[in-house]
Formats: C-alpha cells, structure tokens, sequence
C-alpha cells in the first residue's frame, strides 16, 4: 500500500506542477526571477545581474532527481555512503562534460545539454558504480545490488529531465516548430499542443523570431512522456523489476530524444541527424548490452525503507547544497542584461 500511496503523490504532484507550468511559463513574466546589482554606471542606474527561472527549475531537477535515487536505492538497502560516492562521481563527469560537448557541437560559448550529460552518464554510469562495488567491498561496507543503482539512477535522471524542461519553456528554449509547419495531422488533431510565446528576451524570440506565433510544445510533450516513464519505472523497481525499469527509461528517453529533435527548431548542430541524435541511437543497444553484466537482485522492496533516509541530516544538507550549486551554475543568464534604478517613496517616510 505504501508503494501506490508513493507513485500517487508523485503523479498528482507531476501534474499539478505541470498544468501550471504549461499555462504559465511562457509568458514573458517568468523567465527572469530577479535581478542583482553588480556595477554602478552613470545617471545613478546599475549594471544588473539576471537570475532566472531556468536555473530554479534546473536546481529542483536535480534535487528531485537525487531524491528519487535516494528514496529508491534506500528501498533496496544500498548503503547511503555507497550512493554518496556514485553521485558525486556521476555529477563530477556529466556536468562539465554538458558544456564541453555542447559548446563543441553548437558553436557557442554561452550553452550546454542535458543530452551530453545523459549520453555519458550512460557510458561511464555503469563503470562508475562498478568501481564503487569493487573499492566498498575492500573498505568493508555491506554488498549492494549493481543494477538497482543503475536503475535507480536511470528513474532519476527521466524524473529530473522531466522537471528541467520546464526551465526550457521559462527560458524559451529547445523548442519546437512553428504549427504550421507540423505534419497535416498534427495541425488538425492537435492544435492546442501549442505553445505562445511573449517577450524579446526568450531565446525562441531572438534566436527565430517567432514570439506571439504558435509553437509545438515538444518540451511539454517531452515532460509528460519522462516523468510516465520515471513513475512506470518506479512502480516496476519497487515490484523488484529493477532491470525492466532500467530498459523502460532508457529506451523511452533514448528513443524520444532521438525521435523528437525531427521537432525542434533551434539550432542543434549542420548535420541532418545531430550529434545528439547520434548519441541517443547509440545509447540504446549499449544499455541493452549491460544486462547480462549487471544482474538484478529480483525481490519486491518497500519504499518506506528508503523514504526514512530522507531525514537523514547529511541527505537534507546534501539536497540543500546541491540546490545551491545548480541554481548558481545554471541561473546566472549569460545571454541577458538588465539595467537597475533604485529610488526613495516619499509617502512612507
């Protein structure tokens, strides 16, 4: 009872958050959280700092995202130590690596993509907590079940791609194309699969040129799909499925980025298939390959185990840090300026 009673609030609190954020973040209003003064100019105005909703949405990405392998990984007794250690790795190689692949295929200082950390958190994950495995064995900690990290980490990052886009639609970009040049069925079946966008500063707006037109709202599309995977996959590695939810992601996300960059306009590199594409294709068969090296433990786990863990002090201080690190990381817009005045009001003297 206790699992359903989790993936349920899951699932009412997915979709609350998301008929907001598809009614909401598209307006100009919500892509810049607040400014911070940096330098003094002229005329008693300053040179401002923007932070944005992308970065808030990224933060709490990465924090569901954590929180979930936390939960998850609890419920099959990995030891929190042992998680520490995976994360911490994973983190450590996929995050510089979003802005180095990106910059190398897009051209462009100021970017990065999710797509390239996913690509080599696939790669390198499993070797990551294979190391782990072997160097915990050695310092003594208790054994632990190789795939339902993996897995485990695998629900975390559909979960938190799922959340991140919502900073995509706040900041206007990975968008798709204009509806009117969908395929026919698209445009008749689904014309309030649509996004508007206001505001010169989003990038759809000076990237394209396409503010106040009707746009596919793939990003949405994308987040209803990850996040019915992350749950699906969560229902199947608490029944102690653990592998089957491992490939259930890998191929739901893997196979609609792959699928899904067929509509998108921004820019994603000269060739017909992007690099990213690529790397989605190739994903696939090699988490397929992992199967038999990694095999599951198969017993059905209850999640109350795992949500215990969560009020660990070193977990709620760990979230809170890592909320920190991403906000700055990825709130600071490079893109965007802003001038501030300040100013007296006479009448609450």
């Amino acid at each position: 009872m206790a699992n359903w009673i989790f993936i349920t609030i899951m699932a009412l609190t997915l979709a609350v958050i998301f008929t907001w954020s598809f009614r909401t973040l598209p307006k100009e209003r919500w892509q810049i959280l607040c400014a911070m003064p940096l330098r003094k100019g002229g005329s008693g105005t300053w040179t401002g700092l923007n932070l944005t909703y992308y970065g808030l949405f990224n933060a709490m990405a990465l924090c569901a995202a954590v929180l979930l392998v936390i939960v998850l990984t609890g419920a099959a007794g990995v030891d929190l130590r042992i998680l520490a250690g995976v994360v911490c790795l994973l983190l450590g190689c996929c995050l510089p690596a979003s802005r180095i692949i990106a910059r190398w295929v897009e051209k462009k200082p100021c970017t990065f993509s999710v797509g390239a950390a996913s690509f080599l958190g696939i790669v390198a994950g499993p070797w990551l907590v294979r190391l782990v495995q072997i160097l915990s064995s050695d310092l003594l900690f208790p054994p632990f079940d190789a795939m339902a990290v993996l897995a485990a980490l695998m629900l975390g990052y559909a979960l938190g791609e799922a959340i991140g886009r919502l900073g995509c639609i706040s900041f206007g970009c990975c968008y798709g194309r204009p509806m009117d040049e969908m395929p026919g069925v698209i445009q008749r079946c689904f014309p309030w699969m649509s996004f508007i966008y206001s505001g010169d500063t989003k990038k759809i707006a000076y990237a394209h040129r396409l503010e106040g037109k009707p746009i596919f709202a793939v990003q949405a599309l994308t987040a209803v799909l990850y996040s019915a995977a992350a749950l699906t996959g969560t229902w199947l590695f608490l029944w102690g499925e653990a592998s089957i939810a491992f490939v259930l992601c890998l191929a739901v996300t893997q196979g609609w980025r792959l699928l899904s960059e067929f509509f998108r306009f921004d820019y994603r590199g000269d060739r017909k298939i992007s690099v990213y594409q690529w790397m989605s294709l190739i994903s696939i068969p090699y988490g397929m390959l992992l199967l038999p090296l990694f095999p599951a433990a198969g017993m059905p786990l209850a999640v109350g185990t795992g949500l215990r863990l969560l009020w660990h002090p070193s977990v709620i201080l760990f979230l809170q840090a890592l909320w920190i690190f991403m906000f700055v990381r990825t709130g600071k817009s490079e893109v965007t300026g802003s001038t501030l005045s300040f100013h007296v009001i006479d009448c609450r003297l």
